[in-house]
């Protein structure tokens, strides 16, 4: 949203007092007036409080699961407002107009985009809230607000005045709202591009941090729901006469559940009877008229289909692949993937007949109140949601449907027609939420490379299959163009200057899918970098010095990041102790270029094994350094998650084998390499990075085992022993 759309608000803090500003978006009849001249709080539209004890209240209009922005937004306002940072606080935003991305028109945290998207608006903020401080202190000081100066939350007049913050926050607020500000040069930054140790890190690290599934509102009880072994079954009949014996249970509702199915709810006193009376059913499933997918089947279906042209997403001439000096053919198969954040799903819902709260851990606030409203038969005014803090969700927290938001409120509503009053808090278990959809999709790609004699690429066929998140949701329309599924073919190509001519086909499944941690880069770029490797070897290229050549030169970014991973790693130049190799890639997401210079070895027993990974990472103004490392240091360790042996999600005549760590595999302690971060230096404006840190490191590993083995791997997870 432009800031010509922009008008600002102002209210009187009348239960904290204090100055509050926050944006007002076009419409004033939807904001709070002012009754008989006294003011009022708008509390939805906040985003800055100064109370009287000079504590600053920033108010995030994200999601915090992991990704540090309970920190870097407080600082970009902390900056533009000159404050103290160890006055600095902290709160995640409701469900409300005024918290809507400014580029994506909804409240989200997804598409690394919040730094990306919130920087410029956070820090008009705070500049519009200096600007107001400083005039309050330069009416009473009867000085010009030029004669003033601010400082670590201070303002300073020119007879050696000062006033704090707090104690000018009320005659702030009787300011007039600034419309246009200057903001700061980047020389004059005091935190944004500064390592700075998050806010929430104390809470987090002691255990004192309340997160969703921590929630419970006095007198809440606890629903665990028993659903359908196939996506979209209902049920036959149940006996739940075991289930309402254990103590504790107080009610067994047949519900709503996701995609037309039907489920059983277990209403208990807490998690632990709840989920005995779930065990204890007897439940006869209808599985009638749902399509059960198997995994191999699809897989031979998915293989067929690669060798038909699809929709066309690029053209290219092809006809060079005929008469190549040189060839590569290669089919790529990747599984469906569980998000597994370390907090499975929870929702608690209080039902009344004119209201319907929720405490949920949403990355998507404006589809879930929306979605809840629906449910609720409530307009989405009347539904409040509290955004908790949540223990990751790689995606799985943003769902179109909003499956998991929609389940609470069917079960809160069952509850209350069922006589009962008071809030329900709905709990997946592990289990639940492995078996529970919305993964990763399934794809498979087709390529077919020309080089001549010289190993210059002269032709590329690729054709790739898989299922595509949008269809059907709301962003059907903007993300599929001319039968193509955008996210299915991002990462392919750029930033080579090769002849791609690349199409793809959207098949159907009977299993939900979404975005998952950088949406398709974690299978595009594997598949990019390990051919450009292989590539590089046909032609007897160092694969450093082929991708530089490759890399069209008004890609700067990409060669910087490559550069730098590359300078840092010491590649080509120190020697790596016996039975280790280098492994490279690169690639673009989101705006931010990371790459990667790995070594790799391979074990005794035939176990490959990451020794160390040096990311060379071009993400513009790095906002908060550590921050940074610390996103690329998670998301290096996700992606090597994806190579180990069990990181997939298999089904048989519709059912999910895998249900929990046992059986599905992620990376752990002892899995994880030395990660060495380094950041390009910039003053661009940020780009995201909750995701690029993800899809190179997969590709940067499989290309240090060929050089170990001579085999490539076309595979994730890996199997060296079919290679």
């Amino acid at each position: 949203m432009a800031s010509s759309r922009r008008g600002f608000l102002k209210a009187g803090a009348v239960a904290s007092g204090g100055l509050v500003l926050g944006f007002m978006l076009p419409g004033g009849g939807r904001m709070a007036r002012a009754a008989e001249g006294k003011p009022v709080v708008y509390a939805p539209n906040a985003f800055l409080r100064v109370a009287p004890d000079n504590t600053v209240t920033v108010i995030v209009n994200r999601l915090e699961f992991g990704q540090g922005v309970h920190t870097a937004l407080p600082m970009v306002i902390a900056d533009e407002l000159d404050a103290d940072w160890t006055q600095m606080r902290a709160e995640l935003a409701p469900a409300g107009e005024a918290y809507k991305d400014p580029a994506f028109g909804m409240q989200i945290t997804g598409g690394s985009g919040t730094i990306a998207h919130s920087f410029t608006q956070y820090r008009e903020i705070g500049a519009r809230a200096r600007t107001m401080l400083v005039a309050a202190a330069a009416e009473q000081w009867k000085v010009s607000p030029a004669q003033c100066r601010t400082a670590k939350g201070v303002v300073y007049g020119p007879a050696g005045q000062k006033a704090s913050y707090g104690a000018l926050a009320d005659a702030a607020m009787k300011q007039p709202v600034p419309e246009a500000v200057t903001l700061k040069d980047a020389k004059q930054f005091r935190y944004i591009g500064k390592p700075m140790k998050r806010l929430d890190a104390r809470a987090k690290s002691s255990g004192r941090q309340q997160f969703g599934i921590d929630f419970k509102p006095e007198g809440a009880k606890v629903a665990v729901v028993a659903h359908p072994p196939v996506f979209g079954a209902k049920v036959a009949k149940f006996d739940a006469s075991k289930a309402k014996a254990i103590r504790g249970v107080l009610a067994v509702l047949e519900i709503p559940v996701d995609r037309g199915g039907r489920g059983i709810a277990v209403i208990a006193d807490g998690y632990w009877p709840a989920k005995q009376g779930r065990d204890a059913l007897e439940i006869e499933w209808d599985t009638a008229g749902v399509a059960k997918l198997d995994s191999a089947a699809q897989l031979a279906e998915f293989d067929a289909l690669a060798k038909t042209p699809g929709a066309v997403a690029r053209e290219a001439d092809t006809g060079k692949l005929a008469t190549a000096a040189k060839k590569i053919s290669a089919v790529y198969e990747f599984p469906y993937l569980a998000h597994a954040p370390m907090e499975p799903i929870n929702c608690t819902v209080d039902l009344k007949d004119d209201s319907c709260t929720l405490w949920v851990g949403s990355q998507f606030q404006t589809g879930d109140q929306a979605a809840a409203a629906k449910t609720a038969g409530l307009k989405p005014e009347q539904v409040t949601l509290h955004t908790m803090m949540a223990g990751g969700g790689f995606g799985r927290r943003a769902v179109p449907s909003s499956d998991f938001v929609v389940e609470a409120v069917n079960i809160a509503k069952a509850w209350k027609e069922a006589g009962n009053n008071g809030p329900v808090k709905m709990m997946w278990s592990r289990e639940d939420d492995i078996r529970g959809g919305y993964y990763r999709p399934s794809h498979l790609h087709r390529a077919e490379i020309g080089l001549d004699a010289q190993g210059n690429i002269q032709a590329w066929d690729h054709v790739i299959v898989g299922q595509s998140i949008a269809a059907g949701t709301p962003f059907e329309g903007f993300m599929i163009q001319k039968g193509v599924d955008s996210t299915m073919v991002e990462g392919m190509g750029a930033p080579y200057d090769v002849p791609m001519n690349l199409s793809a086909h959207m098949a159907k499944a009977n299993v939900p899918v979404l975005w998952w941690r950088s949406v398709g880069s974690t299978h595009t770029a594997f598949v990019m970098e390990t051919l450009i490797d292989e590539a590089a070897h046909a032609a007897g290229m160092d694969p450093v010095a082929y991708r530089k050549k490759l890399i069209d030169p008004k890609h700067a970014r990409h060669h910087a990041a490559l550069d730098l991973a590359v300078a840092k790693s010491g590649y080509g130049k120190k020697t790596l102790p016996k039975g280790r190799a280098w492994g490279v890639a690169v690639h673009e997401s989101f705006g931010t270029v990371v790459a990667y210079v790995v070594e790799a070895s391979i074990a005794k027993d035939g176990t490959p094994k990451l020794h160390k990974a040096v990311a060379g990472v071009h993400c513009n103004l790095a906002v908060n350094p550590l921050s940074v490392a610390a996103q690329v240091e998670g998301a290096a360790l996700m992606a090597l998650g994806t190579t180990l042996p069990g990181a997939r999600i298999t089904l048989k005549d519709g059912v999910v084998e895998q249900q929990n760590f046992g059986d599905y595999t992620v990376a752990r302690m002892n899995d994880m390499p030395q990660v060495e971060v380094h950041i390009v230096p910039s003053n661009d404006p940020p780009t995201g990075l909750g995701e690029p840190g993800l899809p190179p490191l997969a590709p940067a590993f499989a290309n240090a085992l060929f050089k170990l083995t001579g085999k490539r791997l076309r595979k994730l997870p890996f199997d060296l022993a079919s290679a």
